[in-house]
Formats: structure tokens, sequence, C-alpha cells
């Protein structure tokens, strides 16, 4: 059934005393009118990508330490445990935002939680699990309490609800009693874990769907990506900045500085070619684009980490680190993002031939030209020539 929406805002107006009335976590109407994203989302989102930003933080020293595998896998990590709690809350806060007292406090605590989860990134990395998982477990237990709240005052989703209570917080003790499992053991462990959080909603919907609101989830999404896109633009700045203060030629560090950040404005564009809300009435098809986007968002975020690498080695060499590795920093996140964003965003929509093939065309140019003396120039330009190509054949939105 079509939903009708007349226009979408930035940030909508709570009614100021809607956050001192406690009261019954009733369902959302998913064809309510002029559904907007809330300013307490807003700071959500904010708070998550400060997380993400300590992930990117030490997958950047991975690189230039040459421990990019191990980085990799940290970051991989981290950042699924960072998004995974986002789009739970995400999807929660689309199908029962009362906003009042205890909503807003239950939202607080899960932010508390993603900081603690960020403050223990470092020695994840190292291999020390223990402040990572406390923080992940204050987040998914503040949200199951949410769910047994809405499980209390909604007697038709009472089952669903109680299922993503139960699940969440079952789960959430298999990943406290994983810091115990020993070795290789423990990565297998994760990924089962992973697998498991990823089937929960599957799972707890399967007799009834949340109420949640198409356009309001494509607008979450749509404002997160430019958070994460704000978050690699300052990271870069940042760089190209030091860059600057350590006498790397001016002219060097500009032309720097303005790829990295066409390549950020062209990850924009790309993103929001197509209207991704008319994606998002098949359930089973707004599973697929919602888990897609870890890949889009990881991505977004990886490319600032290996921005920072590519900035290092214009200020000096990097140890004994191969300078064409420095390059796949770059390369594969944008390559990875072009493909998750083709995938998601723009392979449901049946574009035409040549449309799909700007993506995909433009994420092979992009893996080829890491052997050229100016990768991350070349990067910026396929990228602009991506964004032109799109506009060209794109059709009707």
């Amino acid at each position: 059934m079509p939903i009708r929406v007349q226009g979408v805002h930035a940030v909508s107006d709570q009614p100021p005393d809607s956050a001192r009335q406690p009261g019954a976590m009733s369902g959302r109407d998913p064809q309510e009118p002029h559904w907007t994203v809330t300013r307490l989302e807003l700071f959500f989102d904010l708070v998550s990508v400060v997380a993400m930003g300590q992930a990117v933080a030490s997958l950047h020293h991975a690189i230039i330490e040459d421990h990019v595998l191990e980085g990799v896998a940290g970051y991989a990590a981290a950042f699924f445990a960072i998004w995974w709690a986002w789009v739970n809350w995400t999807w929660f806060s689309s199908a029962f935002d009362r906003d009042d007292t205890i909503y807003r406090i239950s939202a607080f605590v899960q932010m508390f939680g993603t900081l603690v989860l960020a403050a223990g990134v470092v020695r994840a990395f190292e291999g020390d699990f223990a402040i990572a998982v406390g923080g992940y477990a204050i987040m998914r237990f503040a949200l199951a309490g949410q769910w047994l709240r809405a499980a209390a005052t909604n007697p038709g989703m009472r089952l669903m609800a109680l299922r993503f209570a139960a699940g969440i917080a079952g789960v959430q003790i298999l990943w406290i009693a994983r810091l115990a499992v020993p070795g290789v053991w423990a990565g297998v462990a994760f990924v089962l874990l992973c697998a498991v959080e990823l089937a929960i909603p599957w799972w707890a919907e399967r007799e009834r769907i949340t109420p949640w609101h198409p356009r309001h989830i494509a607008e979450r999404y749509m404002l997160f990506s430019v958070i994460v896109l704000g978050g690699t633009v300052f990271t870069s700045m940042i760089e190209v900045g030091s860059g600057m203060t350590a006498g790397t030629p001016f002219l060097v560090m500009v032309l720097v500085g303005v790829s990295g950040l066409a390549i950020v404005c062209s990850m924009w564009w790309l993103y929001n070619a197509r209207p991704a809300h008319r994606l998002l009435y098949d359930n089973r098809q707004a599973f697929i684009w919602s888990y897609g986007h870890y890949f889009v968002f990881a991505s977004i975020a990886a490319f600032g980490a290996g921005f920072a690498a590519v900035v290092d080695l214009k200020i000096g060499p990097l140890s004994d680190f191969p300078v064409v590795a420095v390059r796949w920093t770059v390369a594969i996140p944008v390559a990875l993002f072009l493909l998750s964003v083709w995938f998601v965003h723009i392979r449901p929509h049946r574009p035409r031939s040549a449309h799909s093939a700007s993506y995909l065309v433009a994420a092979l140019l992009i893996l080829l030209v890491v052997f050229t003396p100016t990768p991350l120039e070349l990067t910026a330009l396929i990228m602009i020539g991506a964004v032109f190509a799109t506009e060209l054949t794109r059709g009707d939105p």
C-alpha cells in the first residue's frame, strides 16, 4: 500500500511537554504525514559517528604500523558493533518514538554505552574486548528494556516485542561469555554471534512487522551518511593541515586535499542519486537494503583512514610499508562504496545498463589506477566522471 507523505524536513518540532508525560509506548502510524527526524535521533547519530571515528583512528594507526590485516579485522568488528546498535535503535525509534522521559533516558544510556565501546576500541584492536563488550552490553540491555516496555503496552505486538527483547538480551549474554573463549575460537564465535544478531529481526517479525515509516527510515540513513561523510571530511582536513605543518610542499597538500574533498562530495552525490524510500515497502527488500548499508557506511569511514595514510606517505616514508599497499587503503574503500551503493540503492530500481555501468566501471577503474603515479588524484577524477555519467544515464528518478 502506498504511503502518502507530504514533504520531509530535517528536524521536527516536538511539543514542549512531550518529554514530561510518560505513558503507553504505542506503535506509530506508518502513514503518518510529515514524519521527520527528531533532534534526539540526530544527537544519537552524532554520538555514533564519534564512536566510529575512534575505530577509524585505530585503523589508520594499524595501516601505518604495517598491521593492515589485523587492523581491518578489528575495524570491521568495532564498526559492526557501533553500526548494529545504531540500526536497531533507528528502526525502533521509527516505530515507537514516544519521546517521553523514559524514552529519552534510555536513548542517553545507549549513547553512553556507545562511548564506552569507543573507549575500548584501542584495546579491542590489541585483543582485549572487555571494555568494548561492556559498552555494547549497556546499549543492548537498554534497548531490550525499551522492547519490554513496548510489549507491555501493545497487546497486538507483544509477541514480536518479546522476541526482540529476548533475542537482544540472550545474545548479549553470549557476547559476554565469548570473552572467555580462547584463541581462534573467539574469532569463530564472533562471526557466529554476528549472524545470530542479524537473524533476530527476521525471527521476531515472522508474524508481524514493526510499524516503521519508509520515508523516515530513508531520511535517517541519508542523514547518517551525511554525518559519516562529515566525519571523513574532518579527518581528512586535519591530516592535510598536519602535512602542511610538517613542511610538505603547499601545492602538493592542496592537490591532495582537493582530491579528497572531491571524492567525498562525489560519494554524497552518488549515494543520493535515487530515492531510497521506494525500496522499503517490501519487508524483504528493506532488510537487504538496511544490512547492505554496513558496507556503505564502513567504506565511507574507512576511506578517511586510508586518506590519512596517504597524507602520512606524502609527509615521509612509512618504515618499510610498501607504497602500493597504502594506495590500496584508499582504492578498496572507494570501490567498495561504489559497489555497495549500486547493490542497495541502484540495482533494485532496475536502472538502464549504462546507469549501472557508471558505478561498476568506476569501481574497476579505481582499483586499476592504484598502479599509476597519482592514484588519489585519478580516483577523484573517476568519481567526478561517475557523477556526470549517472546524471546523464539515470532517466526518470
